[in-house]
Parts: C-alpha cells; structure tokens; sequence
C-alpha cells in the first residue's frame, strides 16, 4: 500500500495543499488565492484568520479529491513565507492585528534606532542577518507599541508570537502546540543562529518578552497531530518556504544552489556546517536538514519578480492573464534600451535599501507595450544575477549550475535569459514544486517514509537545462545598463 504526505504550502498570495505518494508523483492539488491589504505606502498586511481558512480549504480539498483515505497520509509537512509576523491572545486565538507581511516596510523607523544603538554587528554576528525591516522582530515591536493594550498583554504572557508556520500548526492542533523550525526561527532577526536560541539581548533592544516566543524546533520531527476526516494525522515537517525548496532540490552538499522564482526570488546555496560572514550583502540562514544540527546556507532575497507580473496584470492591466506575459515578452527581440527596476517595497540583496522604490528608464518615442513587458520580465533575471555574483564572491565557489523552482521558472523566455545574463546553465527539475515537495520530505523522513536523503536524491529529475548562448560582449553592455538603472531607485523614498 503506498504511502502518501500532504504538503500545506502557505505562499504569500496563495494557500495551496499538494498530495504527494512515495515516489514524489502529484495525485491531488489544490489553491485559493487570498487578499492582499495595503493601508499606507510600503505597508503591506493580511489577515491571519482568512490565511489559516484558505489554507484549511485547500487541504480539505486535496484530500476529498484525491480518493485517498486519511488512514494513509503518513504525515503533514508545512512550508510557510517567511518573517511574516502574527500576534494573537493565548486564551482566545484571536489575532490582535492583521499579519505584517515580509515585504512591509513600516519599521524601518526602528531598525534605524538599532543602528543608531550600535546593534548591527550583534545582529550580523548573532543571527547572520542585517538590521532590516524585512524581517520578524521588527514587526512585533510595532505590533506591541501601536495596538492598544498589547504591551501590557505581551508582558503578563497573555499574547503569542508566530511565523505563519506556527500559526497554521497552532490552529490545526487546537491550541496544543506552540512551536517553529530552525529555518523559520533564523529569519526573525532575534534567534542565535550559532547557539540555537533566542537572544536575550535583542529581545530587549525590541523589549519583547521572551514568553511570546515558539518552542524552536527540527524541521523534521513530529510536533503533534491534527484531525484530517476523523483520523489524527501529524505534522511532522516544517521549513520556511526557501529553505524547504532548498531541501526540495535536493541541495543536500554543500555548493549546492537552488534559485526560486516565486513573489520575490530567492537564491541560496548549502554552506554546509560553515555559517558564511557574508561581505557581499548577502545574509546567512540555516538550511533545513533532516536530522541532527542544521546545516547553514548563504542566501540573496529579491522583494518583487512575480509580484511584478501581478503588477503589470492587475494594477497596471497591461496583460490579462500572468500566462499570457511569455507571449507578448516574444514580440519583441529584446528591450530595446528599457530598464525595469521593481522595487516597490525597496530592495533587497545585495543593495539593501528600504527607501529604493521602482523605476522605468530609458523609454523613448519608440518604446511598446511589449517593450515595457519584457523589461519587467527581464528585471527577475537581472536581480537573481546580482545574488549570484554576490553568492561567489563570498564563497569563492564558481557556481555551474542553477537549480530554478517556482511559479516563474515554466516561462522559459525567463530562464533563457537567466542563463544568457548570468552566464550559467539554468536546470529546471521534472517536478517544479520543489517548496512542497521539500516540506514532503522532511515530513517523509521524520515518520519513515524515506529512510535518508540518499533515496531522495536518486528520485530527483532534470526537465530542461538552458544553456548560455549570448555574446559576452552584450552580457556585459546588459549588466552595465542594468546596474545604472539600479542606481536611479536607490534612496528614493523620503525617511
């Protein structure tokens, strides 16, 4: 009888729930799209009720079209965006604010005091990330100094603090299990990457109590159990969504690198035991493993590539359909001198500005629709060269191949310039949702599904590999173009 693992995959825009078997093959999937609020410029929220609702659906709806039997899901695993931060009474599981999602920019305020208290060596050295508002402790702190009543709830324990992995494993255990993995734990900006603890010292620069704070976890063990059609099912996987993808491409050696093209794009590579100082504005995390101490990974963050499609579909209306983007893209043989720049919540590695904001340049008379559309698609390939550069420079490791996963990594004008401008062969794997498919494992693993990694890596398939063909010459006049363009967003907001 074949075993089967549910992956509940909770994007930043979507709930999905995918249905793996033992060989890694898709027998049920299913999707909701969720609201996106933004209240003020740079501010982006959702609500943590609706997450966890869409995200119950999609699972529910998985398994009531798969005809599988509860009886035989050996395990949950779940994959989460990361640094998004959600406070909420202990007694009631009431949200006291909406989640303050990744991208929001609101705190930068704080992090600038940290600076200014001289904090960013301890919070590179402690937690291998730079004082940013992208990540978690941040976003408490304004949680608790902006919703009345919550400092003095924060203080007599009455209020909990989660990513959205351990609201969703919160909710789905009634309440019992209060905990995060390691990778999830390392992108909040408090957690002692080294030592494998929160630390206290940052906790009281951003006077959070520590008994807000999960239980920090492996990402693969059994936390505890949820009901699924009446049998107890339990969740025994959990790894922010990059660091799932990671493992989901089998990027178990170190040297490895994986690249995802999701709502932002996110490159890491598998340092092994060695946690990298990062020179490069590149930070360092922990990578999921499956047993044992974790291992660490360098990665580069880029805020908006898929989001940027959205854009041009939604705000924008320049295509009707994100399908559609690869077509039109076509049209035209290249930009014709047009440079996108996303940064619509700032930028993230290597520049890390907060105050970057998005720009067109070099439109003239003859500039098109079309123009305009591949210069956006262009930009995801631009920002993922840049963390590659970045990524080599720190490790001196000549990266040979890119692994590439996510929504955007079907559009294979996109890949194929990411191969031309990086100048690397771009493999895209058989099975392209390696974020669930890694959160599969390392449930899979806990429960024994799969008795090593090993077995997972003679599973694992190439579907296509893109190949350089580009003049070096070109490459280069491209990224010369590209990097004056980047030079035109920085600083742009007013502080």
């Amino acid at each position: 009888m074949p075993k089967y693992i549910l992956s509940l995959d909770q994007g930043t825009t979507s709930s999905r729930a995918v249905l793996f078997d033992d060989k890694q093959k898709i027998v049920a999937s299913s999707q909701k799209e969720f609201s996106q609020i933004y209240p003020n410029d740079g501010w982006v929220e959702q609500d943590p009720v609706e997450i966890y609702s869409s995200q119950v659906a999609v699972m529910s709806e998985a398994v009531a079209h798969s005809g599988v039997s509860a009886e035989n899901i050996a395990a949950i695993g779940i994959t989460n965006q990361r640094e998004t931060t959600i406070v909420w009474e202990k007694s009631t599981g009431k949200p006291v604010y909406n989640a303050i999602v990744w991208q929001c920019r609101r705190t930068a305020g704080i992090i600038e005091k940290l600076v200014a208290d001289g904090l960013t060596d301890k919070i590179r050295r402690t937690t291998g990330l730079i004082p940013d508002a992208y990540f978690s402790g941040s976003k408490i702190a304004w949680i608790l100094d902006n919703v009345d009543g919550a400092r003095s709830m924060a203080e007599t324990g009455e209020l909990l603090f989660g990513t959205v992995d351990t609201w969703l494993v919160w909710k789905l255990t009634q309440g019992k299990v209060h905990v995060t993995d390691y990778t999830n734990a390392s992108r909040t900006m408090l957690f002692d990457i080294h030592n494998l603890d929160w630390d206290d010292e940052l906790l009281r620069a951003l006077n959070i109590p520590r008994s807000m704070l999960p239980k920090v976890c492996s990402s693969s063990e059994i936390y505890g159990y949820t009901d699924v059609q009446g049998v107890d099912v339990p969740i025994a996987g959990i790894a922010g969504d990059q660091q799932a993808a990671l493992f989901g491409q089998c990027c178990f050696d170190k040297g490895d690198v994986k690249n995802t093209y999701g709502t932002g794009c996110f490159l890491l590579m598998n340092t092994g035991a060695d946690a990298f100082d990062s020179k490069s504005g590149l930070i360092t995390t922990i990578a999921a493993s499956a047993k044992g101490r974790p291992s660490y990974a360098l990665e580069g963050s880029v805020f908006s590539a898929g989001s940027v499609v959205q854009w041009l579909r939604d705000d924008m209306r320049l295509i009707d359909e994100s399908s559609e983007i690869e077509r039109i893209a076509a049209k035209v043989p290249n930009c014709d001198g047009v440079y996108f720049v996303p940064a619509f919540t700032g930028l993230g590695s290597p520049y890390w500005d907060m105050y970057a904001r998005g720009c067109i340049v070099g439109i003239t008379r003859s500039t098109k629709r079309e123009h305009i559309i591949r210069a956006a698609l262009e930009s995801i390939a631009f920002q993922s060269y840049d963390l590659i550069s970045a990524i080599e420079n720190d490790t001196g490791i000549t990266i040979t191949e890119l692994r590439a996963d996510g929504g955007a990594s079907v559009n294979n004008l996109l890949m194929q310039f990411q191969a031309d401008i990086s100048g690397k062969a771009v493999c895209r794997p058989s099975e392209s949702e390696s974020t669930a498919l890694g959160a599969t494992f390392l449930a899979g693993l806990s429960v024994g599904v799969w008795r090593s990694t090993e077995e997972l890596k003679a599973l694992w398939r190439k579907e296509a590999t893109f190949s350089p063909q580009m003049s070096e010459s070109e490459r280069i006049a491209l990224l010369k173009g590209w990097e004056r363009a980047v030079g035109r967003s920085l600083d742009w907001a007013e502080r």
